[in-house]
């Protein structure tokens, strides 16, 4: 099955190389998935769409164009001017679906043009000459916010749309001033979104989209509470989109409490290659699993790794275990970006020796210097494991991926081994011994 379908989604899933839909749960089957679906409100079904990311075509009577989504021409002019001149795959399946009022979960990397697929729609739907709040997007950080906030502009300038954002760490008396203004659109930070509401400076009541960018990182932050406080203050009508990299089950709690028959688009990212990566695995039982990363680091000449834990409450476990080794840092959700900032530049001066991270606040780092990733926390599926262990081996280096596995890892930990074979050797160390 695809990682992470929510349950509310028509259920599809893989038999070998097969794709195939679970008529045990589905009476009748679903048509072929179209570029523009169509998605009764009252159907308990949904189309799944599946994406390959791809280069541009050299050939361009046949490339995908803005032209073809039926956009107004402002919003072409605008598109241009950003210098998009060709729809990524999530622009290319997500317009249509959003532009038909749909909800929609968008499953993509960072970098994917997410931005577009849910900002052009929202230019095109909404009325520049209602001073009402009509769209509200939730981002997870303050920089993400303003990135969106200034892409929205620049797509709605010739509508005279008006663009407000809301974080922390800002003046909140100057942002009073601007949600006075009555813009049209509001891209916020949950917690500063509910400081907010609280104060009665900003009301939600006219939202007619919503949308969580990156919803994975704001789960992983501990947002899950806050944003489902701010859904439940928004009218039930809404459209909602949801664009994250992975599915979560706090994604899966969201989908199925707050959306209604999402369209589910997943763009399948080209993995990166593990040829020039040493892979070795540790069989070690759970309970000497800092044992044995003692030993590693002890014995296996680590100049710089990075380790990976599942939880961020995993990671400061396992931080505060090492505590009397020093040179460690950690990596979390839970860190305030400034925190973040100081474990990353740390480790990249090597006045760290061992970066713990979970999978969510890793992801995007560009880190040339790793010589070590380490698996203490067995990864949930191929795919994970791949761009885990793809984090060293950069430029050209040589990069070392270490698996632990423990008792409770042999089903994935077999799944490992019929992927990579004799690619993937037993480690020589033995704590046992």
């Amino acid at each position: 099955m695809p990682d992470g379908v929510p349950p509310c989604v028509s259920q599809a899933f893989f038999v070998g190389s097969r794709f195939r839909r679970d008529t045990r749960r589905v009476p009748a089957p679903i048509p072929a998935a179209k570029p523009h679906p169509a998605i009764s409100r009252n159907t308990k079904e949904a189309i799944v769409i599946l994406a390959t990311k791809q280069t541009p075509t050299a050939h361009t009577e046949t490339a995908p164009t803005f032209g073809g989504l039926a956009l107004s021409p402002e919003t072409l002019r605008a598109v241009h001017r950003l210098g998009w001149n060709q729809p990524t795959p999530i622009q290319q399946q997500g317009i249509p679906v959003m532009a038909g009022g749909k909800d929609l979960i968008g499953q993509a990397e960072t970098g994917s043009g997410k931005t577009g697929a849910y900002g052009i729609p929202i230019v095109e739907r909404l009325d520049p000459s209602s001073r009402t709040l009509q769209a509200l997007i939730l981002a997870p950080t303050r920089e993400l916010a303003l990135q969106i906030a200034d892409d929205l502009r620049a797509l709605g300038r010739e509508r005279r749309l008006s663009v407000v954002a809301v974080f922390g760490g800002s003046s909140i008396i100057r942002q009073i001033e601007e949600l006075r203004a009555r813009p049209q659109i509001a891209v916020a930070t949950p917690g500063r979104l509910l400081d907010h509401m609280q104060r009665r400076t900003l009301h939600l009541g006219s939202v007619a989209v919503l949308v969580l960018d990156e919803a994975d990182r704001m789960l992983d932050m501990g947002f899950l509470p806050d944003v489902s406080k701010i859904l439940s203050q928004t009218p039930p009508a809404r459209q909602t989109a949801l664009f994250s990299a992975t599915i979560s089950p706090e994604i899966h709690t969201i989908a199925q409490r707050w959306m209604r028959t999402p369209t589910w688009v997943r763009i399948a990212a080209p993995l990166p290659t593990v040829d020039s990566i040493e892979q070795f695995y540790l069989e070690v039982a759970e309970q000497d699993k800092v044992k044995a990363l003692r030993r590693l680091m002890r014995d296996a000449g680590i100049a710089s790794g990075l380790v990976f834990r599942r939880t961020r409450h995993r990671v400061d476990r396992l931080a505060r275990s090492l505590d009397r080794e020093g040179g460690v840092g950690v990596l979390h959700g839970g860190l305030r970006e400034s925190a973040r900032l100081r474990a990353l530049r740390a480790f990249e001066e090597k006045r760290t020796r061992l970066l713990i991270a979970t999978n969510v606040a890793a992801r995007g780092l560009d880190l040339s210097n790793i010589s070590h990733v380490i698996n203490f926390d067995m990864p949930e599926d191929i795919e994970t494991y791949v761009h885990r262990v793809g984090r060293t081996a950069r430029m050209g280096r040589a990069g070392t991926a270490i698996t632990f596995v423990g008792q409770y890892d042999i089903e994935m930990f077999e799944q490992l081994r019929k992927k990579f074979g004799e690619a993937l050797r037993r480690h020589p160390l033995n704590i046992y011994a």
